[in-house]
């Protein structure tokens, strides 16, 4: 297995996997779009310079992604920057062997280096398997997001 930077050229697969990804949380936010609905600019993730695009081959197929993108944080904060971490993505058959762990490890350093030291991200809050995980490995609820519909 190879964690590499993503490129332009996986553009089509990383889509795909973001399909992936929405489909998996559509049965937590029943106002996801039926159809055309996507989260990530993933090409600027390739490209900016302030985000960090990774993915893990096995046998030259994408099996996980993960990006981290350093953010300005708000200014009641005591951190000027933060990393946001997004497109946490495993696929199934490849899931239990702690690769979105590893995934994480690499954006930390990744954002370690570049001095930020604080790292947020999202997750909905009925997907107890996704906070289980990252309370593994050190994350703690923050600040819930509450929502109201009136259509």
């Amino acid at each position: 297995m190879i964690f590499r930077e993503a490129k332009l050229f996986d553009l089509p697969i990383l889509q795909a996997l973001e399909q992936a990804v929405v489909e998996a949380e559509r049965p937590f936010n029943s106002t996801i779009k039926p159809e055309s609905a996507t989260y990530y600019d993933i090409e600027h993730l390739i490209t900016d310079n302030d985000s960090y695009l990774i993915v893990l081959e096995d046998n030259k197929q994408i099996i996980a992604t993960g990006y981290g993108q350093i953010r300005s944080s708000k200014q009641s904060l005591n951190h000027d920057k933060h990393c946001y971490l997004g497109f946490m993505y495993v696929l199934p058959e490849f899931r239990g062997r702690g690769l979105n762990k590893q995934l994480l490890n690499k954006i930390i350093e990744w954002s370690r280096q570049r001095g930020v030291n604080d790292f947020y991200l999202d997750v909905y809050s009925q997907n107890i398997s996704a906070i289980k995980a990252y309370e593994k490995l050190g994350f703690e609820p923050c600040l819930l997001e509450m929502k109201l519909n009136l259509s």
